[in-house]
C-alpha cells in the first residue's frame, strides 16, 4: 500500500530544506512542494510517484506529525479493509481492519537510539573469519568450504 501526505496535517518539517520523510525514504520519492504547485499548499511534503513506493514505511514511522499514510489497495478498500498506522513516542501501532469487521492491533518498537550509535558486538571482539577453524570445514584462499582438504588432493 503506497503512502500518500495528509497536506492539513504535514507541516513539511516546519520549513526546513529537507523534511524527515526525505532523508528516510529509500527511493527518493518524497519531495517538498516549495511553490504549492503540487499540494496546493506551500512547503507540504508528498509522494511525487506512489507506484513506485515500496512499502517499506520508513516515512510512516519517521513523521513527527503524523501525516503519511498508506493508500489501501483497490481490491482491498471497497471490501472494507483497512490498514491504519499510528506512531507514538518509542513505537508504531498497526491497526487492521478486516472485511469481516475483525480488528487486529501491531506494536513495534520504533528506534530510539542515534543512527550508528549501535555497538554490535557488544564490546566482544568481531570474529576473524580466517582464523575460524571448525572441524569438516577447511580454508580456501580465505573462504571457508565444507568437506575434508585431503579430498582434493588428486594421486
Amino acid at each position: 500500500m503506497p503512502t500518500f501526505v495528509r497536506t492539513d496535517k504535514c507541516d513539511g518539517c516546519k520549513g526546513q530544506d529537507t523534511t524527515a520523510c526525505m532523508y528516510i525514504c529509500p527511493h527518493d520519492l518524497m519531495k517538498l512542494d516549495q511553490d504549492g504547485s503540487e499540494t496546493g499548499h506551500v512547503m507540504r511534503a508528498f509522494n511525487q510517484e506512489p507506484e513506485q513506493c515500496w512499502e517499506c514505511y520508513a516515512c510512516v514511522k519517521i513523521c513527527p506529525q503524523q501525516a503519511i499514510e498508506c493508500r489501501h489497495y483497490a481490491d482491498v478498500v471497497p471490501m472494507g479493509g483497512s490498514v491504519q498506522p499510528l506512531r507514538g513516542a518509542d513505537s508504531i501501532m498497526w491497526t487492521i481492519k478486516f472485511r469481516n469487521g475483525t480488528m487486529k492491533r501491531f506494536k513495534f518498537p520504533i528506534r530510539t537510539t542515534p543512527e550508528g550509535s549501535i555497538d554490535p558486538y557488544g564490546s566482544k571482539p568481531a570474529a576473524d573469519i580466517a582464523k575460524i577453524d571448525e572441524p569438516g570445514y577447511f580454508n580456501l584462499g580465505g573462504v571457508q568450504k565444507p568437506g575434508n582438504p585431503d579430498a582434493l588432493i588428486r594421486k
